[in-house]
This record gives structure tokens, sequence and C-alpha cells, in this order.
């Protein structure tokens, strides 16, 4: 993911931004995709605190590189979704350190909308179970529609426990198993994107074992491989270092 541990003083965070817009490439905007798991299967509000402090960084990561971004929670099929946040991040400003100083502000103010209409969202998705694969589509669709220099960066914050179509919870899967599974699942083709799937095997209950923890990354893994994606990231936790 892309939260990073700072100093809480202004002078910390202006120092972060201006790393943040550093790396940032001019030609190819980040079209920040994220799409949260709203299943019961990892309902609670440590793992909704957790998905809401990376959000928090995706966010200020893309409106710093002039980005767009979208915000949606999903269960059973790429139908049962809700719209959470849709639209660019601008900050207006004549000098990067003004349009800096103007970050806080622009992230607050989008986190507090995502925060309002997270729990009714939640509350009235329709259908059992979680269909994740179909997210994939959804973000192809997405970003074709977004069109211009935009790159898609998508972000999928689920257990990973997909149970419309497949089980992976059940038991452990080998990489053979993988592979197999992956090749008979239709993906849409995301050529140049970049792909993090965090938070497998986090649940509200009993941890999965690591064995099975081990197979839904090397799922995701080789979904990920199967679009085309120019990058793919497969991890159990919501707050690691990098972008």
């Amino acid at each position: 993911m892309t939260a990073c541990s700072v100093g809480s003083s202004p002078h910390g965070k202006l120092a972060q931004d201006k790393r943040i817009l550093a790396s940032c490439d001019a030609a190819a905007p980040p079209a920040s995709d994220i799409q949260i798991d709203g299943t019961g299967s990892s309902a609670s509000k440590v793992i909704t605190e957790e998905r809401m402090a990376a959000i928090e960084q995706i966010v200020r990561t893309t409106a710093i590189c002039s980005g767009r971004l979208r915000v949606t929670v999903f269960s059973a099929s790429s139908a049962a979704t809700a719209m959470l946040f849709d639209g660019p991040l601008p900050l207006h400003g004549a000098t990067d350190n003004a349009r800096l100083k103007r970050v806080a502000k622009v992230v607050d103010d989008t986190m507090t909308e995502i925060r309002d209409v997270y729990g009714p969202a939640v509350a009235g998705l329709k259908g059992k179970g979680s269909d994740i694969t179909a997210q994939y589509r959804l973000a192809g669709e997405w970003i074709n529609q977004v069109g211009g220099d935009f790159r898609l960066h998508m972000y999928l914050l689920t257990d990973g426990f997909q149970n419309v179509g497949i089980d992976l919870g059940k038991r452990a899967v080998s990489k053979q198993e993988v592979a197999e599974l992956a090749n008979k699942t239709a993906m849409p083709k995301i050529p140049g994107a970049s792909v993090t799937v965090a938070g497998l095997g986090r649940v509200a209950g009993t941890p999965p074992r690591s064995d099975i923890v081990e197979g839904l990354v090397n799922y995701y893994d080789a979904l990920c491989k199967k679009t085309g994606a120019a990058e793919c990231v497969s991890v159990t936790d919501y707050t690691s270092e990098g972008r």
C-alpha cells in the first residue's frame, strides 16, 4: 500500500508531500481506483480503520500527483457495488508550495465524504458472498472512461476469500492449483496498470492458517499477471512502505 509513518508536525508532512510530488509522473497522473470488500468476513472496526488509514494515504498521493479518485464498496457481483467517491482532487495554486498547503484540507474533506457514506453503503449492499474478480473488469471499464493519459492504480482492499464461483477459504491451494484456477478465470486486460491487493487473510474472526493465506497471495498474483498489469502486489497488510 502507500501508507508510511511520518511525523505529525506540519513541517514533517510538508517534507513528505514534497517527496511524493517529486515521485509523481506528470505524463501519467494516477487514476486511483479503490475497491473495498464490504462482506461480513472482514467486517470489524479494526479492519475498517486500517483500510481508512490506507485510503487516506492513497487520497493524499493522488491529490499531490494531480490524479483522479474513485472509491467503491462491493459484495456478491459487479452489480452489487456502491459508489463512495468519484472525481478529481484539484489543488489550486500558482506554485508547488501553494498547492501543497491545500493538501490537508482536500484530504480531510475527501475522507469525511468517504466515511460519511461508507456505513450506509455497506448496509445497502445486495447479495451474499464476495465476487472479487469482477472488480478487475470494473476497473478496466473505468480507466477507459477516464481516458487521457491517466494510469490506472487499482487498490483492492479485501480478505481475499472469494466465494462466488470458487471458495478459497476451505483449504490451502498449491501453486499448480493456483495457476489452473487463474487460467480458468476470465480476466480483463489492463496493461500498464498497477494492481495492489491488500488485506489478504485479514478477517474479523479466527485468522486463517498461514498456508491458506499463502495460497491467497499466489492466487491474486496469478490473476494480476493474467491482466497484463505492469505491477502486481498481493499482501496481507494495509500499511506497508512504498508507493
